[in-house]
């Protein structure tokens, strides 16, 4: 039985379209695979705060260490971390906003990328090699955008700081397994963007055989 988290990072509501996205994954999964359990985490209508001079101090310093001050600086990032740790499948729904993602979502990037918690120096010492601590995870990207063009080798790119930069951060924390499924054309709408909704749709309908130990 697997444990899968959804997480969501559209500023909008019921007219989100990745929102819509990460509710289709999860009716199609439950179909499948109905012993498998869902959690939720909002970080696009809840406010996820951003770091500050408290919670940098805190993260780096030996929790044993750590006053109560550190401990209060560090209670949600702690919550968020326990999370990752404990679920099995991560699906990520997040829009495309100025070629990149939402504050929210930036702001919960920072509060889970933790030094020794979903990441290390692999000497100890800075060096530049880092070990990804969240292992045998699997990370659906779910994405909405406005235009197309997007993907590898095509026109637009070289402006994907979403999709890329999103890959990027949970490797580093050690999550390789990214599926990226991006629905494109948002902003032109009409049957260019339905026939993008459908072809998305089929994708994710078409997922199985994902519940097999990872």
């Amino acid at each position: 039985m697997k444990k899968i988290l959804i997480i969501n990072a559209s500023v909008r509501n019921e007219r989100s379209h990745s929102r819509k996205l990460t509710k289709l994954f999860q009716e199609n999964w439950q179909e499948r695979f109905p012993l498998d359990s869902f959690s939720f985490r909002e970080i696009g209508l809840d406010c996820i705060p951003a770091i500050d001079e408290n919670w940098i101090a805190s993260a780096f310093i030996a929790p044993e260490l750590r006053t109560e001050k550190n401990q209060e600086g560090l209670r949600l990032s702690n919550v968020l971390v326990k999370e990752l740790r404990e679920h099995d499948i991560f699906v990520l729904g997040t829009p495309m906003y100025n070629w990149s993602i939402p504050s929210g979502l930036k702001a919960y990037i920072d509060q889970v990328m933790r030094i020794n918690e979903t990441w290390k120096f692999r000497s100890g010492k800075p060096d530049g090699d880092y070990i990804g601590l969240l292992s045998n995870k699997k990370l659906y990207l779910l994405s909405s955008r406005g235009d197309t063009g997007y993907g590898k080798d095509e026109k637009n790119e070289h402006m994907n700081f979403q999709t890329t930069y999103l890959k990027f951060v949970f490797s580093m924390m050690g999550v390789k397994d990214t599926i990226i499924l991006s629905l494109d054309n948002e902003e032109f709408g009409g049957d260019l963007f339905e026939k993008s909704i459908q072809e998305i749709h089929k994708k994710i309908n078409s997922i199985d055989g994902e519940s097999q130990p990872m």
